[in-house]
Formats: C-alpha cells, sequence, structure tokens
C-alpha cells in the first residue's frame, strides 16, 4: 500500500467542470483537466459516507491518466450498485519521481450518480378483537439496501387509507431498517383507522428509494 502524499490545491491545478452520465450500463465521468495535470486518483463511494482525505488508502482510489481520459472519452465504471453513489477527482502533481495528491474538496471535482433506486416493499397486517374500540396494526417491510429510520413514517387515519404523508397524523420510525425483512411491533390503533408508510421527505428520499405497497 502506497502511502499518499497530500497537499492543499491551488487555482492552476484545480479539476472543474466535474459530471456524469448514464451510458451503456456504465457510469461516464468527464472532467476539464488543468493544463499541466496529467493523473488524478479518483474516489467512488456511496452517497453520505465520504472518508476524509486522511483516511483513504490507495486500494480506495484509482490512479487515472489524461492519455486514458482521452483514450476512452472519459472515465468509465460499471454501474452495479443500487442507490446514489459520489464521485470526487483529486488532481495529481509529480514532484521528484512522486505523485502528491491534491486535496480539492469542493463541488468542482465531485458529482453524484444514481445507480438505480432500491426498493422498499411495505405491507400492513391488521387484527380486531369481537366487541372491541380497537385492533392491531403490524408493518412489515422489507428493504434491498440499508434504510435510515429518518427516511420513513407512518401515518394514522381515522376512516380510510392516508393519502400522503400530511393527510392524518405522522410517527417517526425508532430504528433503521436493515437489508432484508423487518416485522415493526403491533400497535394498538381505533377500530376505524388506517396506517401507511410513507418517506419524510418525497423529493429527498425518493431520488434513492421506490416505496412499492403490497
Amino acid at each position: 500500500m502506497i502511502i499518499l502524499q497530500w497537499e492543499e490545491p491551488s487555482d492552476p491545478y484545480r479539476i472543474t467542470k466535474a459530471a456524469c452520465q448514464l451510458q451503456d450500463g456504465e457510469c461516464l465521468l468527464t472532467w476539464q483537466w488543468p493544463k499541466d495535470v496529467e493523473y488524478v486518483y479518483i474516489y467512488s463511494f456511496p452517497d453520505g459516507a465520504e472518508q476524509a482525505v486522511e483516511l483513504l488508502t490507495t486500494k480506495q482510489l484509482k490512479l487515472f491518466t489524461r492519455e486514458e481520459y482521452k483514450a476512452k472519452s472519459g472515465y468509465r465504471e460499471r454501474i452495479d450498485y443500487i442507490g446514489l453513489r459520489g464521485y470526487r477527482i483529486f488532481p495529481c502533481r509529480r514532484n521528484d519521481g512522486k505523485l502528491t495528491v491534491l486535496r480539492q474538496l469542493d463541488e468542482s471535482n465531485s458529482v453524484r450518480m444514481s445507480g438505480g433506486r432500491a426498493k422498499i416493499r411495505c405491507s400492513v397486517k391488521y387484527g380486531s378483537k369481537l366487541f372491541s374500540k380497537y385492533k392491531s396494526a403490524r408493518i412489515e417491510l422489507f428493504c434491498e439496501i440499508a434504510v435510515p429510520q429518518e427516511a420513513l413514517c407512518y401515518v394514522k387515519k381515522e376512516g380510510a387509507n392516508p393519502t400522503h404523508k400530511d393527510d392524518g397524523i405522522a410517527y417517526p420510525f425508532m430504528d433503521d431498517f436493515p437489508v432484508g425483512r423487518s416485522t415493526l411491533p403491533q400497535v394498538e390503533i381505533g377500530k376505524n383507522d388506517y396506517i401507511k408508510v410513507f418517506f419524510t421527505d418525497s423529493k429527498r428520499y425518493s431520488e434513492q428509494f421506490a416505496l412499492m405497497y403490497e
């Protein structure tokens, strides 16, 4: 494992205009090369899990040259992941035969790519007791990838199923959801109440997840 040498970037060596697009099942990553930069390190990471540069090793980075970029019209990576993924391009300088990586951490050298939305399958099962004012409700979820608790809530409404997050009383979940099936503790609701699961922020989380009802 090569120990990385870092230094602060200066304007002539900054990566700019980083962009990405889906092309034939691949993420095509492009950027504007600085005049005197012949090498970059490409760092790929799950969205929201970017590590501090001090923790990065060469195993997590892909060395890529300007000549390779010209030959392939950019950097290409097969999309075999679900959800959002981040990419950061670090410019490099060669000093005394060794590469020095520039610690560029702005938006000009960073992009995000969606590898498709992970499915969250949701069902609600009810149980009732004769002559009781209440009934039980149990939520079951099946998640293709781990889902943070703050992404979802359940909404209770009297008389009919709620149609959106604000169509009733919203309740948060207390724990994150792991990959696979999760059966939540039974809750007691009114006999005429119904519950349904929604995103807490549809615009934010619908980019990464597809909520499906069974």
